[in-house]
């Protein structure tokens, strides 16, 4: 089942494990409220959560992180693995890259 979201994907693993919403809230250390928010998608899902995530339902740290990025960053970092980013204007290139550090940094 592919999802739009990450929140999506973390009620998802949720309710595989047939976790109650209040226990993966206390794990996270947030209220059952902020956490039903992030996995409808209400509320931005912080980065630090993710590691704790994929260590509770035992899923690739990376997958998640994938998840987390927006879609332009995640074209921007299949573009850097296949190294094709050098094909494109230098403008582009530090538009890019500036629009990712900004966001990595929340």
């Amino acid at each position: 089942m592919q999802t739009e979201n990450l929140g999506d994907y973390i009620r998802q693993l949720r309710e595989q494990a047939e976790m109650p919403l209040r226990k993966l809230a206390a794990i996270l250390d947030i209220d059952q409220s902020t956490l039903s928010k992030l996995e409808r998608g209400e509320r931005p899902v912080s980065r630090q959560m993710l590691p704790l995530i994929a260590k509770t339902f035992k899923v690739d740290e990376k997958d998640l992180v994938i998840r987390f990025m927006t879609k332009l960053e995640s074209c921007i970092l299949i573009l850097v693995m296949t190294e094709q980013i050098g094909t494109y204007s230098p403008l582009l290139v530090l538009t890019l890259r500036l629009a990712y550090m900004k966001r990595i940094k929340h």
